[in-house]
């Protein structure tokens, strides 16, 4: 005789920020944020990354409905929490699209496109150019 699988409901979404990227899995329950298999508030340094992960949740009022799963990869530690926040965003987006006005009005759902500019031959940054000397 086969063994009943249970099914459960997930819903995914994927956020990338400077050079992260954010793998999220939300699943009914309350487990709350496991990132990279450690709990959210022991992976990140400072707590208001975590708070800044959590604005979609807080937007909707869905902190307490999922747990969610975060695996990131690439950046430190504010671009990982910037794309876990997308990612977020969108599975929330997947899992419910009445969510959709509020998250858009909160700008959660607009990727941010800032990357860092690559250094030009001659200078010695992206713009730093050496100091002009008349003599």
């Amino acid at each position: 005789m086969a063994a009943i699988k249970k099914s459960t409901v997930t819903y995914r979404g994927t956020g990338r920020r400077k050079s992260s990227v954010a793998q999220v899995i939300l699943t009914p329950g309350n487990a709350g944020i496991i990132v990279n298999g450690k709990p959210a508030l022991d992976f990140f340094p400072y707590a208001t990354l975590v708070q800044d992960m959590e604005q979609p949740l807080v937007a909707t009022g869905t902190k307490e409905d999922f747990t969610i799963t975060v695996k990131v990869k690439g950046g430190g530690f504010t671009g990982q929490a910037g794309a876990a926040r997308l990612g977020i965003a969108r599975a929330l987006l997947e899992a419910s699209k009445d969510y959709k006005t509020e998250l858009r009005s909160k700008g959660l759902l607009t990727r941010d496109a800032r990357v860092k500019e690559r250094k030009k031959y001659g200078l010695y940054g992206a713009r730093r150019a050496p100091q002009f000397s008349k003599r």
